[in-house]
């Protein structure tokens, strides 16, 4: 008896594990056949060169992961202050939170990067290149991110909130105890991509100086003459962030699932 949840537990998750190697496998696969018809054509691979750069391979890969954490933190933060202020009571701080919304989802982010740093961030006085590239890419995919928890909370059916005021629960509680736990779990896979999409996007923060992973492979490959020595290891090196990312995202659903 006592094995039973450990049983069940380890049901669950083995589909997700096969699924993952998997994954891994065909990934592997199409890797090793892409550089075998590089090789049966005769392309001469340099591997030489990166590896004497890998101290700055490895800087830079450093830097995407620091700029993509912040950045993932603040943006959830965004996300749902625009969320409320899309609900709020208060016509002008929704129709604020609304069309900043707008303005952020309908402008590419490398022009809000560039009026980011060339525009607002010199009227502020703001000379940290790392700190605009956060805050303008934060903004850029909660933007994003509040719509999907807007979708998400406006999902759950007026009977529940009904429900909660008959039992005695008031605005907080109802958020707390019934709506926020449902629509944590259906904002999850959209969250999840626009995170995925968010560490992907940090790549254009070279346009603004930051030397981040991105860089720092043009410019070994510009250095050493090379051409797919670099953006190889680029492919993995954004892997290993975006694919914990999705797994972890994966493991809370399981852990939020509930009965419908």
């Amino acid at each position: 008896m006592g094995d039973a949840p450990h049983t069940a537990v380890m049901n669950c998750t083995s589909p997700a594990r096969r699924r993952l190697l998997w994954s891994t496998a065909l990934l592997a696969g199409v890797s090793l056949a892409l550089y075998a018809a590089f090789t049966v054509v005769h392309y001469r691979w340099n591997w030489g060169a990166v590896w004497g750069y890998r101290g700055q391979f490895a800087w830079g890969w450093v830097t995407t992961l620091g700029i993509s954490l912040a950045a993932i933190f603040v943006s959830i933060g965004v996300g749902f202050a625009l969320m409320v202020g899309r609900r709020a009571s208060w016509e002008p701080v929704r129709l604020l939170s609304t069309g900043l919304m707008e303005v952020l989802r309908g402008s590419p982010l490398l022009v809000q990067l560039l009026v980011g740093y060339y525009v607002v961030a010199p009227t502020l006085g703001i000379r940290q290149d790392i700190l605009v590239g956060v805050v303008v890419l934060a903004l850029f995919e909660g933007a994003y991110l509040a719509e999907i928890f807007r979708g998400a909370v406006d999902s759950i059916g007026a009977s529940q909130r009904e429900a909660a005021r008959a039992v005695g629960f008031d605005t907080v509680q109802t958020y707390r105890h019934v709506i926020i736990p449902q629509a944590v779990r259906r904002a999850l896979p959209g969250t999840t991509g626009q995170l995925v999409s968010l560490v992907k996007d940090s790549s254009l923060l070279s346009v603004i100086g930051i030397e981040e992973l991105v860089q720092k492979v043009r410019i070994l490959n510009s250095s050493s003459y090379t051409a797919l020595e670099g953006y190889l290891p680029l492919a993995v090196a954004y892997l290993i962030v975006t694919l914990p990312l999705s797994w972890y995202a994966r493991r809370l659903e399981r852990r939020f699932a509930y009965e419908t």
